[in-house]
């Protein structure tokens, strides 16, 4: 199973304040222990989203809008990842525990997410023909 460590951002790495060099070891020692046990499958921090472009569909089929960064909200903001492939979402959870404070001075948060694999989105014919079913009456009982 694989599972994304998210890390959000905080008002400091939204400003492009830069981790401590203590802080930037502490991050290296953690993810050359998950190399070691042979679950680290990816990495990164992301700059901050004033560099970011986000995306939206206002409309099912209509034209994307495109909106430049800095986006507001820094704690629903992503300030970096790590990518594990573990047994369980317990071992997710055990590995995440042990990542150092993602921001140092207690303000890091970390969501875990795990990741659809190919094989969770191969539905049978009937499982989507009923999924169609509810989802257009969840669509009627909107519009009554």
């Amino acid at each position: 199973m694989r599972f994304m460590l998210i890390i959000k951002a905080t008002t400091d790495s939204e400003a492009g304040v830069m981790p401590s060099q203590e802080l930037v070891d502490a991050m290296q020692k953690y993810n050359e222990e998950l190399m070691r046990a042979g679950v680290l499958l990816g990495a990164d921090g992301l700059r901050p989203s004033a560099s970011g472009i986000r995306i939206s569909y206002p409309e099912p089929g209509g034209k994307p809008n495109v909106l430049d960064g800095p986006f507001t909200e820094a704690k629903e903001i992503i300030a970096g990842y790590t990518l594990i492939e573990v047994s369980s979402k317990e071992e997710a959870l055990e590995w995440a525990l042990r990542m150092p404070d993602p921001h140092g001075g207690g303000q890091g948060e970390i969501e875990i997410r795990q990741v659809f694999e190919p094989e969770d989105l191969m539905r049978d014919p009937e499982t989507l023909s009923r999924e169609a079913s509810l989802r257009k009456q969840v669509q009627e009982l909107k519009q009554a």
